[in-house]
């Protein structure tokens, strides 16, 4: 009797443990799933999202792992980002929590915003007016935001939420921020509602999680549970 109760004790332990094996090095060497939850990415991504983000897409480091284990620094398989990129990050500062947002600035590149448009090294980045994007809110109510298509250097292309008229602030009327060696600038598209690197700093290469991929489920609301149906598998 002992025996058998060994055996199927092992039948079953065994294979969890090598679930939880499998599932650990899918989450830390694949794809990690993460959910949105602020604005600061609208309209590109939107609270409710839960996305798949490339765990190999920048090779890794410590935050690619559970609990960030300081097992050695920097990164290993190092491939650099492109600006534009949708990134998962760990903040200076903040390495227990998860940014979400976009690489704007490269090593060496001077980054700056005057009246809310994006420099890059001197040059302004084009953007042209869109469709207005309806922001909903869990309670249905409805924000009528002004959408631009922003087209930086590199030929990529996204849009941004902006006000059509700022103020003379610190955020939209910046210094010019010169990019460190391995480091990273980044924005929200959201640019007025994102805190970004006008607040946190420049990213360490060593910060960045992975790259995120696709949105997998979008829930408008969990109680009760409303789909956005237009969302699944939406690529980032």
């Amino acid at each position: 009797m002992k025996s058998l109760c060994k055996c199927l004790k092992k039948k079953t332990v065994y294979p969890f443990l090598l679930a939880i094996f499998v599932a650990i090095l899918f989450r830390s060497l694949l794809f990690e799933p993460f959910h949105i939850p602020s604005g600061s990415m609208k309209s590109t991504l939107l609270v409710g999202d839960y996305i798949f983000v490339n765990k190999y897409a920048y090779g890794y480091s410590r935050y690619s792992f559970p609990f960030a284990p300081k097992i050695f620094k920097g990164r290993v398989f190092y491939r650099k980002p492109q600006a534009g990129d949708v990134v998962v990050f760990r903040p200076v500062g903040k390495e227990n929590i998860n940014y979400i947002k976009r690489i704007i600035g490269l090593p060496e590149d001077k980054v700056q915003l005057i009246n809310g448009d994006l420099y890059i090294n001197n040059k302004k980045m084009r953007h042209e007016r869109t469709t207005n994007f309806v922001d909903i809110d869990r309670n249905d109510n409805k924000a009528v935001v002004s959408r631009y298509e922003e087209i930086i250097y590199n030929g990529r292309k996204y849009e941004v939420l902006k006000l059509d008229k700022h103020f003379n602030d610190n955020v939209n009327n910046t210094q010019v921020y010169t990019v460190p060696q391995n480091h990273f600038f980044v924005l929200g598209d959201n640019r007025d509602n994102s805190q970004d690197s006008r607040y946190i700093g420049f990213i360490p290469m060593e910060n960045l999680v992975g790259r995120a991929e696709i949105v997998a489920l979008s829930f408008k609301s969990w109680l009760p549970p409303k789909l956005r149906l237009d969302r699944i598998l939406h690529k980032i």
